[in-house]
């Protein structure tokens, strides 16, 4: 009984993902319209993407955490973007731009899954990539090659909007 409380605590997690990454486009979109001539709230790189991201995590989940180191992988160090400690749920972020289209994502965020195979709190990856500049050519191709690389012990589950 404690295993399937703990399963549907995770699938739960991730529908609120699922729908929170599905919508982020439109939410994002919806920031640039203010009232009474106010400054757009207008995302334009890739931290733009992770402060909206991280107030939209902390309306659903209690313990985010962002800018998490991971151990070391092939002698360097690095950060993962979130961590929902108890959900156990790690979350990358990357944006598209001109410099950082599908081969270079892809291959980014390939080193980035050898990475968190060692996170002590990664029982799920979960990437998303906000594709707003239309950079990616062949979303379900990139999708498919990023979710390949799922193991045993780290499921990969990539979301690429808009789509």
């Amino acid at each position: 009984m404690v295993q399937n409380k703990k399963e549907d605590k995770g699938e739960l997690a991730l529908r609120k993902l699922e729908n929170l990454f599905a919508k982020f486009h439109r939410i994002a979109q919806t920031l640039r319209i203010r009232h009474a001539k106010r400054d757009s709230l207008i995302i334009t790189d890739e931290y733009d993407v992770q402060d909206l991201l991280r107030a939209l995590l902390k309306e659903h989940f209690d313990d985010v955490r962002d800018e998490d180191y991971v151990p070391s992988y092939a002698g360097s160090n690095s950060r993962v973007d979130f961590v929902l400690k108890n959900e156990r749920i790690v979350i990358e972020v990357k944006m598209t731009n001109d410099s950082l289209k599908d081969k270079e994502a892809g291959s980014q965020l390939l080193i980035d899954i050898g990475r968190y195979k060692n996170h002590p709190d990664c029982d799920l990856l979960l990437l998303f990539i906000y594709d707003k500049g239309d950079h990616i050519i062949n979303k379900p191709g990139l999708i498919s090659d990023l979710n390949n690389m799922s193991t045993s012990n780290l499921p990969v589950k990539t979301y690429i909007n808009p789509d």
